[in-house]
């Protein structure tokens, strides 16, 4: 998995979505055909729009860090430009202008004893989430995407187990109260177009479907390794 900056999230103990897509990896390494150099720079990216969009109080622009990490002038303008390019779909995507000036940035959450079973089998792990964005009873995800296309993108959201993520994500807060996490989203940027692209999930849907089957089949493997 790619090397992550300190943040005490990282270092607790319960399972992630991350855990389990490092888990897939280990398991089946001819999936893992990404080079991590290329892991390291995308994470590094995306930590530099997550907190320009989410966390801005973390961000130095005259250092050009986040935290303790820094960028270069290009990488820093790149993701100028794709917090610019949120921000002027948000003219237009009422939801995406709620989101950018109500959401919670980065709200994580736990449930120690969290029930699941797969198919028929019953079992419980600790977990964890955080959320890009949380609104008080769904949160969504904030990506980066080279999709060109609505249709590439959601094949992405397969692909690159998103589908899982949101799925993780909904069964987690649910699991700590039935008012949360029935619904779910998904907003990605272009890294190269001036184009965003959304998905809505909702309890039950195919997509939700879909990932929690993915979470459940992974969750019990990493249970049996426990």
């Amino acid at each position: 998995m790619a090397e992550q900056p300190f943040d005490p999230y990282y270092s607790r103990g319960e399972v992630s979505n991350s855990d389990l897509t490092a888990l897939k990896f280990a398991l089946n390494p001819q999936l893992n055909f990404v080079k991590e150099s290329d892991k390291k720079k995308a994470f590094h990216l995306g930590t530099l729009v997550d907190a320009l969009v989410t966390e801005p109080e973390k961000c130095n622009h005259y250092a050009m860090t986040v935290d303790d990490e820094k960028y270069t002038e290009k990488d820093w303008k790149w993701g100028l430009d794709r917090l610019a390019v949120l921000k002027k779909q948000a003219t237009k995507d009422r939801f995406l202008d709620f989101v950018l000036k109500n959401a919670v940035g980065q709200k994580t959450f736990i449930n120690p004893h969290m029930k699941m079973e797969y198919q028929g089998f019953e079992f419980e792990l600790p977990v964890r989430c955080k959320f890009d964005w949380w609104l008080g009873e769904f949160g969504g995800d904030l990506k980066t995407t080279a999709a060109t296309s609505q249709e590439q993108f959601e094949a992405q959201i397969d692909f690159v187990d998103w589908d899982r993520s949101r799925a993780w994500y909904m069964d987690l807060t649910h699991s700590i109260d039935p008012r949360y996490g029935n619904q779910d989203f998904i907003f990605a940027v272009s890294k190269t177009k001036k184009k965003v692209f959304y998905k809505k999930i909702e309890r039950g849907d195919e997509l939700y479907l879909r990932g929690r089957e993915k979470a459940l089949e992974w969750a019990f493997r990493m249970w049996c390794l426990l």
